[in-house]
């Protein structure tokens, strides 16, 4: 069923987990349940819709969110499928942004993991309502029980269990419902398009009372009447629970508990059900806030067809098909085919040719969209990820997504020099679509530096430049993206004076750096008196300050973290020029960072191994040979986990080592935690080494 759905009937939804929790299994599941396959897709043999990449298919891993729209109860639901593994986490970052809702699926064996852990975080960041849907309950050794303890625990979050197993591990055949008071049993039935729902039997009655009591309790606690209604034991109708599990859903009071085993395709419909009953529309969210581009002024779109049009671009990629294909969420107002569309973040304006209904890979044309739609925008030229797309006559610029810093670099090459130029055009485009891959120049050698989240990240790139557009690069030995920092005040002085027979060049400023907090970047301040330095050419200082800080005074690495106060000058009636100032404020940068007590930044990695008790000897003192801090120890499930902060430059091929430590029975995470000050040694080894007085790596 397609066709214009009230707003309320809408649900933007995410499905999100740890790598092989089912995520995918469990999307694939939804798509062929709700009619948008007809066939269900398996990861495991490498056919999933949602997994249409081929590295996605090979690997068996989700890298790329993709959009789909799908129609259940007269609901129409849009899903986004995000990657589980730590360096696609832009994906799940932009993912985020845009939804209303989400679905985390743990494993019933596994429980909460590592990657469960950031991803939660991320969703707490956005304040995205959620249900926790634990699934592979047919496998052996599954503890439901322990995975909801520790989403209360590691999570600190306040589950509502909802339904309770019909069995368990092999002899799992359904849910009960504690809020209808029914058992939903699939039986044998493998496609799982059939089941019965019937009274609770005997043996299951009094367990299953005792755990609705449960639940009433907990909704007493946000629903007043609710609790009139249970503590005078007055009947209460599955349509008032089901209201009150909304409300608390929505407010982020608790979390509902779902159980399934989608590759047994058992517990997908209630799944469903409970995405139209308890996850927001796009009404149950606040109205969505940006500012006004020219007066800053504080904007506000509420949900609705009657507001002005306002959108955020999300995300971008190429197709094969349909070239350029901009994925968008509608806050406000709705647009047609045809109409013009005004880029406030660049402050352009272009014509919509082609709206896109998206099921993953596939796509159907459509002529409008309406607030709480998200859709697809075919063959826009200039967008990019985090634009915003509003009216010109009420133009709006809304929140842009942040991304987290790449950390590590590569030089990369064609491996002909007739490919230099589709190089540049592949690289340009992979840009565009992933904010977390950069390209830059090595200002010593003049090659192409390319920046990503992880050496996977950066492997993946390389194969899809392969694939897509047909282009062979050499990839160097990936380092890692090292930053300077300042750490006390200081002043400096730069000039810029050529007097030449002609016109000549004059700019002169003095400025003082000093540090800022950690992630703050850059700050630029005026401080100088009327006249000193002519307004028109203050820009252009601080252009030049921020052209230095490209590369910094220590070993030319990015400086980072620095306010910069622009506080005296001098100009030349006809000599002053915007490029001798911007000359001059590089110089007084240079030279007022150098007296700042600079340092060396690095990335520190947040590091989490799994492992049998055994060899915790062996793994501390390796994680404390590699500059580690163990930060805590715990038992989980008979394993040992350790908890660490160690520096990237220190983990290239730790996944051999650890396997070599362990008997290949130990298992890790790892993800960016902080840039840190390096110590004076490594300092000093590190500006040895880009001075070419040492080999590449330690």
């Amino acid at each position: 069923m397609t066709g214009r759905h009230p707003i309320d009937r809408v649900r933007n939804i995410g499905i999100m987990a740890h790598i092989d929790a089912g995520k995918t299994t469990t999307t694939e599941r939804i798509l062929f349940y709700t009619g948008i396959t007809y066939k269900m897709g398996e990861v495991d043999e490498g056919t999933a819709v949602m997994d249409w990449m081929a590295q996605e298919q090979e690997r068996g891993i989700t890298i790329t969110s993709a959009a789909t729209t799908c129609y259940w109860e007269n609901h129409r639901i849009n899903i986004i499928d995000t990657p589980g593994h730590v360096d696609f986490t832009a994906e799940v970052e932009r993912s985020l942004r845009v939804l209303d809702g989400a679905i985390i699926i743990l494993c019933g064996v596994g429980g909460v993991e590592p990657q469960s852990e950031t991803v939660w975080r991320q969703a707490d960041r956005y304040s995205v309502p959620r249900i926790v849907y634990i699934n592979k309950m047919d496998r052996i050794g599954v503890d439901p029980e322990r995975a909801v303890e520790q989403v209360r625990t590691r999570f600190s979050a306040n589950p509502l269990i909802i339904q309770m197993p019909l069995g368990r591990e092999e002899n799992f055949r359904g849910v009960i419902d504690l809020v209808r008071m029914k058992e939903v049993d699939w039986g044998d039935d493998i496609l799982g398009t059939h089941f019965e729902v019937r009274d609770i039997s005997i043996e299951n009655k009094d367990e299953a009372q005792q755990k609705r009591n449960e639940m009433l309790e907990q909704l007493s606690d946000t629903d007043d009447q609710l609790m009139e209604k249970y503590l005078e034991g007055a009947e209460i109708s599955p349509e008032e629970i089901k209201a009150a599990i909304r409300k608390g859903t929505v407010t982020l009071r608790f979390v509902p508990v779902l159980l399934g085993a989608s590759f047994k395709n058992k517990g997908v419909h209630p799944l469903l059900d409970a995405v139209k009953d308890y996850l927001p529309s796009p009404l149950d969210v606040p109205p969505i806030k940006g500012h006004h581009p020219r007066t800053l002024d504080i904007e506000t779109r509420k949900a609705s067809d009657d507001e002005p049009f306002s959108a955020l671009v999300f995300k971008i990629t190429n197709d094969p098909y349909v070239g350029t294909l901009s994925f968008f969420r509608v806050y406000s107002g709705k647009v047609k085919m045809g109409s013009w569309v005004h880029n406030a973040t660049k402050g352009e304006e272009e014509r919509i040719v082609r709206i896109l209904e998206m099921h993953s890979n596939k796509r159907k044309d459509i002529q409008e969209v309406h607030a709480g739609d998200i859709a697809a925008l075919g063959s826009m030229k200039n967008f990019s990820t985090g634009d915003t797309l509003c009216l010109r006559s009420r133009p709006i610029i809304l929140e842009a997504i942040k991304f987290p810093e790449p950390v590590i670099s590569a030089h990369i090459e064609p491996r002909s020099k007739v490919e230099h130029a589709k190089l540049a055009e592949a690289l340009s485009k992979l840009t565009r679509e992933d904010p977390t891959f950069q390209v830059k120049q090595d200002p010593m050698t003049g090659q192409t530096l390319v920046y990503g989240m992880g050496e996977l990240h950066l492997e993946v790139l390389m194969d899809r430049m392969q694939r897509e557009y047909g282009v062979s690069a050499n990839l160097g030995k990936p380092q890692v993206a090292y930053k300077e920092t300042i750490t006390a005040s200081g002043e400096g002085e730069g000039r810029y004076i050529k007097q030449t027979g002609g016109r000549g060049q004059y700019g002169h400023c003095k400025i003082v750096v000093e540090p800022l907090k950690r992630g703050l970047d850059f700050e630029f301040v005026d401080k100088t008196r009327a006249g000193a330095i002519p307004k028109e050419f203050i820009r252009s200082v601080e252009r030049g300050v921020k052209e230095a800080m490209e590369m910094g005074v220590l070993a030319g690495y990015p400086v980072t973290d620095v306010k910069t106060t622009l506080i005296d000058g001098s100009y030349h009636e006809v000599d002053s020029s915007s490029i001798a100032y911007k000359i001059a404020g590089s110089l007084a940068f240079k030279d007022a960072a150098k007296k700042a007590k600079p340092v060396l930044l690095e990335p520190l990695m947040s590091l989490e191994v799994v492992s049998p008790d055994v060899y915790l000897g062996d793994i501390v003192g390796d994680i404390k040979s590699r500059r580690g801090k163990i930060e805590e120890m715990e038992m989980r499930g008979g394993s040992r986990v350790i908890k660490a902060a160690v520096p990237l430059e220190e983990m290239f091929g730790y996944a051999t080592n650890l396997r070599t430590l362990t008997q290949g029975r130990g298992v890790f995470s790892m993800e960016f935690f902080r840039y840190n000050p390096t110590s004076e040694v490594i300092m000093k080894e590190i500006i040895a080494r880009v001075e070419g007085r040492m080999p590449a790596h330690r």
